[in-house]
């Protein structure tokens, strides 16, 4: 009862305050440049980061992106720029 009158909040909220699904829903909020750069917002933490792969805990699973000379630019609390050659974004389910 509680989650269907939460869900129902969340969709009201949503479109009477026109706040982004994003927001709303605890979601990532990846952007790429080409397949140079890719700023991810809304993470849960960095799990593992090697030169050809950087994986992180989202709210619901994870994201794994791979490619090669991986270096993190920026790596703030929910917020990492990635820089390198990507080749795959990924969301895993575990």
């Amino acid at each position: 009862m509680l989650k269907k009158f939460r869900a129902r909040m969340n969709s009201w909220i949503q479109e009477n305050m026109e706040l982004p699904a994003d927001v709303m829903m605890d979601l990532p909020r990846i952007t790429m440049i080409g397949q140079i750069h890719i700023y991810i917002e809304n993470h849960r933490g960095l799990l593992t980061f090697s030169d050809t792969e950087i994986r992180l805990l989202l709210k619901q699973g994870q994201l794994l992106v791979k490619g090669d000379s991986f270096v993190i630019r920026t790596i703030l609390p929910e917020e990492i720029l990635l820089e390198g050659k990507i080749s795959q974004v990924l969301y895993l389910n575990e």
